[in-house]
């Protein structure tokens, strides 16, 4: 998958510099693999759910770093490409003020 884009991620980590090794090291894993579908996508990180936002659109979840951190992303499987919509804490996303924006 090609991740699209790392810079969502970084400037995520140089406000919260806990999460740069997640971050990291969830990018490389995307990056690695090939996905065909959802199951693909679960068999390499468990912990990601399908999350319909106010357009009408299904984006993922992945939870990052021990759950202390969500990335929000439109996953085409079609094109093997990843688009980081958003990365939140956790209680950035418990608030759900994110789902309205996207």
């Amino acid at each position: 998958m090609r991740v699209i884009s790392k810079a969502r991620l970084a400037t995520f980590w140089s406000k919260q510099p806990r999460a740069e090794k997640s971050l990291r090291y969830w990018y490389a894993i995307v990056e690695a693999a090939r996905w065909a579908n959802i199951a693909d996508m679960r068999a390499t990180l468990r912990h990601a759910d399908p999350v319909r936002v106010r357009s009408g659109n299904t984006l993922y979840v992945f939870n990052v770093g021990g759950n202390l951190y969500r990335i929000a992303a439109a996953v085409h499987f079609n094109t093997q490409r990843v688009y980081v919509l958003r990365v939140m804490t956790h209680k950035e996303y418990d608030g759900n003020n994110w789902k309205g924006t996207l």
